[in-house]
């Protein structure tokens, strides 16, 4: 597997290992890793990686987001949201920058984001779509 190497300040910060299951509502800085299973609500403005392993059923907010693993529920990044070739997303994802690499599955909308929309973009109501495809600039 391979990864961004990050600068020393932004290394990883906390773990979930293989073998564990959480449930509930995690908020968190820096940098977290799961490659367990995760059940709830996840909120950062910063980095969350999705390891290969994991299963995550939630709704997540965070600056960043690496998937390698399998992921349900809707995403919002505010910078990035990659999803590398073992990563499989159900759900809607909204942000700056939406990578889907060769081999990932996305089954969902999308809606690209800019900084400036992102404060209005969390009280829309309107459906999250691909900006160029399906909405006239």
């Amino acid at each position: 597997m391979n990864f961004r190497r990050k600068p020393s300040s932004e290394e990883i910060s906390g773990f979930l290992d293989q073998g564990t299951a959480v449930t509930g509502e995690l908020q968190f800085a820096g940098t977290l890793r799961i490659d367990g299973n995760f059940h709830g609500s996840i909120m950062t403005n910063d980095i969350l990686i999705v390891g290969e392993h994991a299963v995550i059923h939630a709704d997540i907010q965070a600056g960043e987001i690496e998937i390698h693993g399998r992921v349900f529920g809707n995403i919002q990044g505010r910078r990035r949201i990659e999803i590398h070739p073992t990563g499989y997303v159900h759900g809607d994802v909204q942000a700056t920058v939406f990578v889907v690499n060769p081999g990932a599955t996305f089954d969902g909308r999308s809606r690209m984001i800019n900084e400036s929309d992102e404060a209005s973009a969390a009280h829309e109501d309107r459906p999250m779509i691909a900006r160029g495809v399906d909405e006239a600039d």
